[in-house]
């Protein structure tokens, strides 16, 4: 059955939990990191969600997965976000990794199926 909406979509759904967690662990982070680290973390988790989103209404192949391409991108990036925070000691990040890991298999997967479809 096709979705109608991305809010539909299973990726985009864990996605957007990731950005919840994200701004729940960095309302924690140090006041001389708003500017920093925790504006870059929101930014760069947001652009997972949005991008899935972004892409869902793309009509062609190539313009899907270029959303779904920056989506896994932004995801990377704050992988390594959760690795500085937990290096400086700002939160412990086992539950987001986990959030992280499933998230990108989700979009691994889902980007597959866009690739391999026949519309």
């Amino acid at each position: 059955m096709k979705s109608k909406s991305f809010k539909e979509l299973i990726v985009w759904q864990k996605a957007h939990q990731f950005v919840l967690a994200v701004y729940k662990m960095t309302k924690a982070f140090p006041k001389e990191e708003l500017f920093g680290l925790t504006s870059q973390f929101r930014r760069a988790a947001v652009s997972i969600p949005a991008n899935i989103a972004e892409g869902y209404r793309k009509r062609g192949k190539a313009d899907k997965a270029k959303y779904l391409n920056i989506s896994e991108g932004s995801l990377e990036e704050c992988k390594y976000y959760l690795i500085l925070a937990e290096d400086l000691r700002y939160a412990k990040t086992e539950k987001e990794n986990l959030l992280a890991e499933e998230v990108s298999k989700l979009l691994n997967a889902y980007s597959s199926k866009i690739l391999t479809s026949d519309s």
